[in-house]
């Protein structure tokens, strides 16, 4: 049976899972996991140890679920169009996802503006701190991913202006590496984001 050539399905697994960009993206995944994790156990420990009563989210936290769920979506669509030659499309949907990013981050911002006139701030209580430490963070790590996303589309916009750098940007190994890199990071903070929303709610059912 014959080997398998270089630019096969299979070559290219192999070399996504043991590139050292995937190795370093593992290690930040598996970090962020147990950080947040970390946090929760510690927040439940200090509402039981205390007899805390939970925060309520503001309605805010929900309507930044759906705009994260959409820049994951636009982001998978970047990542098809990317892979299907779609120069137009690709470019539409990085912009996109940096629309709906800064969205966001403007929406959580103003959710903390909600909590503030409700007079519940960061030194209130355990609870609240924790809310704001563990939402804070998570605002981090978009704010983090947002340069890379700015710089895919600005090399996007420089190096897609004609047939042959349209055609050379698209067949770069590279880039479609670290394109796939950031989409599935993009994907974390997503899922992430639904798991905290989740178990603030939760804990505010369960009193």
């Amino acid at each position: 049976m014959s080997q398998p050539t270089q630019g096969t399905p299979h070559n290219e697994y192999q070399n996504f899972a043991f590139h050292p960009h995937n190795i370093l993206l593992t290690l930040l995944l598996f970090s962020l996991s147990i950080l947040f994790l970390s946090l929760s156990g510690a927040f439940i420990y200090t509402r039981i140890q205390n007899g805390l009563p939970p925060v309520k989210l503001p309605w805010l936290f929900a309507l930044n679920t759906l705009i994260l769920v959409a820049s994951s979506w636009s982001m998978l669509q970047a990542k098809k169009a990317y892979q299907d030659d779609k120069t137009e499309r690709y470019q539409l949907m990085l912009v996109i996802t940096i629309v709906l990013s800064l969205l966001f981050m403007v929406a959580q911002y103003l959710a903390w503006v909600q909590l503030f006139q409700q007079q519940i701030y960061i030194d209130s209580d355990p609870s609240a701190a924790y809310l704001y430490v563990i939402s804070g963070l998570h605002f981090a790590h978009v704010i983090g991913g947002l340069p890379f996303l700015i710089l895919f589309l600005w090399r996007a916009y420089k190096e897609m202006r004609e047939p042959v750098s349209v055609l050379v940007y698209f067949s770069d190994p590279e880039k479609r590496l670290r394109l796939r890199l950031l989409t599935i990071y993009w994907h974390f903070l997503d899922i992430l984001w639904i798991y905290l929303v989740l178990f603030f709610y939760i804990n505010y059912l369960v009193q």
